[in-house]
């Protein structure tokens, strides 16, 4: 069979999971979550294999910490699938009742999107991640990961889907694409795929938008910032600076530019540097900040550079106004947070700030859809059509309109014999 029969089978497969209950897929998720535990060792041994070869092949720090599946992961995606469980069903929702005319009503139910293909990065969590919200939404999903983690997803994969069979759900409900190849016919397959969400670079995910009729959801870069006001507390603005910077360096959440309001850049840098230096962050300043402490010299290719390593970009700016005017202008509308005790000043900020996630006093690594409480996510979308930020069970639904008759017909009320009444249940 070839991938893209397989697909449509997928596609075949997905009326027949938005048709499960909600009991039917939290019991495949309380499956899943058993067999991962299971599985540990083999899943463990696999993803050593994986990281071996990642570091003979000389794949850089940042990607090996992403591709690193341990007991720590583990544990963090068997909490997200057990939250899961946990929340209302998503689907079969009434959105809206109203009776159009007497016995005709009209509702407005969610249901799922259909067949949603993720294409994804060298993260073994976010092929698991994925698979437990497209569960529990009632969506069937075609996964492709990156190269370094094969050993690891295929693993993953295996144990995920043959748990989810043994709980009920239907054949074909999940798909595994592993050749790179095998991306460029998951494009060509727009009759089969409902929703495509690529996450990766700002070239690739515009090369998947250029080459598919299929729609496309998601984020290229993520390059975030942080404006230290005037009128900020230094106490709060150097450790919410340092943890958004080195406790993930390799997330899409992480902040790559730090703008510095010039009356207090004086009192921040000495205070910042020392901090970041014990993380060996190389700073890259304008004229201004090299003026205040030892740094790298800045360009304006470092304002448009998502590093995803050890590197933060620094610029004094005069005003609110023109920190706003750079986040705007530089940024990937991702994650942008300002550090102010000024409540006006805040609020301002994050009012014009056109970003996914606008924050006041707290590290941008908060653009999660665990730390949303959202069980997971399946990725972050910068756009603000369907689903914007981090997008969890309710980016991943859709709805139908519900008539129910007794028999009426236009022509009635197009002769004027009949009229709607138009009553909210």
């Amino acid at each position: 069979m070839s991938i893209q029969d397989e697909m449509r089978q997928v596609k075949l497969a997905s009326p027949k999971l938005a048709a499960a209950d909600g009991e039917t897929r939290n019991r495949a998720l309380q499956a899943v979550s058993e067999a991962l535990q299971a599985e540990r060792e083999a899943i463990f041994e696999a993803n050593r294999e994986d990281m071996e070869q990642a570091e003979q092949d000389g794949v850089p720090g940042p990607i090996l910490k992403r591709l690193k599946f341990d007991e720590g992961k583990l544990r963090d995606v068997i909490a997200g699938i057990n939250d899961l469980i946990h929340m209302p069903d998503p689907l079969f929702q009434t959105q809206l009742a109203r009776e159009l005319d007497e016995g005709l009503v009209l509702k407005r139910v969610t249901c799922p999107i259909g067949v949603i293909g993720v294409i994804f990065e060298a993260r073994p969590d976010a092929l698991v991640q994925i698979s437990a919200l497209c569960i529990k939404s009632g969506n069937c999903v075609i996964l492709k990961g990156g190269s370094e983690a094969l050993r690891s997803n295929k693993k993953l994969f295996t144990t995920i889907y043959e748990a989810v069979l043994k709980a009920g759900l239907p054949e074909n409900c999940m798909m595994q694409l592993e050749a790179r190849s095998e991306i460029s016919e998951l494009l060509e397959c727009h009759a089969s795929v409902d929703l495509l969400i690529p996450r990766g670079s700002n070239a690739f995910v515009q090369y998947i938008m250029d080459h598919t009729k299929i729609p496309v959801m998601g984020h290229a870069d993520g390059i975030c910032h942080i404006y230290v006001d005037k009128d900020a507390d230094l106490d709060k603005a150097v450790p919410i600076i340092f943890d958004a910077k080195t406790q993930y360096v390799s997330a899409c959440n992480a902040v790559e530019t730090l703008l510095v309001h010039h009356d207090i850049a004086g009192d921040l840098m000495p205070r910042l540097k020392a901090a970041l230096d014990e993380k060996q962050v190389e700073l890259r300043g304008s004229r201004a900040i090299a003026e205040l402490i030892d740094c790298e010299a800045a360009t304006e290719r470092d304002d448009a550079t998502e590093y995803l390593d050890y590197i933060l970009s620094v610029k004094t700016v005069s005003d609110i106004q023109e920190a706003i005017d750079h986040i705007n202008y530089y940024g990937s509308h991702h994650t942008d947070c300002i550090v102010t005790e000024n409540a006006a000043a805040a609020e301002r900020f994050m009012d014009l700030v056109d970003s996914a996630g606008v924050y006041q006093n707290c590290s941008t690594r908060f653009a999660d859809g665990y730390r949303y409480g959202f069980g997971a996510e399946v990725g972050i979308s910068t756009g603000k059509l369907h689903a914007r930020g981090p997008v969890g069970l309710e980016g991943l639904l859709s709805y139908k309109y519900k008539l129910y008759g007794q028999g009426q017909i236009v022509a009635d009320y197009a002769s004027g014999s009949k009229t709607f009444c138009f009553r909210d249940l």
